[in-house]
């Protein structure tokens, strides 16, 4: 399974409300906009070099906004992707919207795609069930933003929530499975995907934010660290619900080796 979260190229030089103090949007030059064709351009290149690695039967989340999910959609269509489902996460703690001329932002959309129209792809659709109540799971969820326990170890201007990227990785991956995260930041989905006994690499061009990768790699090695956050992981309706899952869940098993050497210095595994 893939995860990305590429630049969304909203950093424009606007403000912003967080935590009750009024900011600036920009991320970084990273996520600087230079036009349309540049932002397709971008996309079609990293999404092919991608595509190359998968799997047949792998499939690929990619979130966005308005700045960036259109691109994607048309790119991943270009490539022979097939979307499966655009999830809306729904934030049940938004920041309020500063120029009181627009809805509040409170959403963001993850597409989820697999490599091959005619190759099956692996869904949980039992435990997306059952974590909802026995009914069919839909297409909206309704999770909070990123809590402050998970900035430990530092934040990535753009970070996601665990919560979110558990309930990804446990709808489409089997336990042992590997996980990529191309732009990989503070490495949210290693954590997520190691909390749920999955295996990860992680790529990014910033070392600041590999840095905190580590550190957060590193916490996570104390088990009583390891178990508090495992608990903390929200989206689950009875206590021990995840605990129970993962005891009974189904694994693979992969034989590949990673040769290390040929893995850059800016690759967090």
């Amino acid at each position: 399974m893939v995860f990305a979260d590429p630049p969304y190229f909203l950093s424009n030089d606007g403000l912003t409300i967080k935590n009750g103090k009024i900011t600036s949007v920009n991320k970084g030059k990273w996520d600087k906009s230079k036009g349309f064709e540049f932002i397709n351009e971008f996309n079609r290149n990293w999404l092919k070099l991608v595509r190359g690695k998968m799997k047949k039967d792998a499939t690929i989340w990619i979130s966005g906004t308005m700045h960036n999910i259109f691109s994607i959609g048309q790119i991943l269509t270009e490539l022979d992707f097939k979307i499966l489902n655009i999830i809306t996460w729904q934030k049940t703690n938004p920041p309020p919207n500063f120029s009181c001329r627009y809805f509040t932002h409170s959403t963001e959309q993850i597409i989820w795609a697999r490599k091959n129209a005619k190759v099956p792809h692996y869904f949980n659709y039992e435990l997306m069930k059952e974590i909802n109540d026995g009914k069919q799971m839909k297409d909206v969820w309704s999770l909070p933003a990123i809590a402050k326990w998970e900035k430990s170890c530092g934040k990535h201007p753009t970070q996601k929530p665990l919560s979110v990227l558990a309930r990804i990785i446990l709808a489409s991956t089997k336990q042992g499975a590997w996980t990529l995260d191309p732009f990989t930041g503070s490495s949210t989905t290693g954590i997520a995907a190691n909390l749920l006994e999955r295996k990860f690499l992680g790529i990014d061009v910033e070392e600041e934010y590999l840095e905190i990768s580590k550190n957060r790699k590193l916490e996570i090695e104390n088990e009583i660290i390891f178990n508090k956050y495992r608990n903390k992981l929200q989206g689950f309706r009875q206590p021990k619900q995840l605990e129970m899952h993962l005891l009974k869940e189904p694994s693979v098993e992969y034989r590949t080796e990673l040769d290390l050497t040929t893995v850059p210095n800016n690759v967090y595994k």
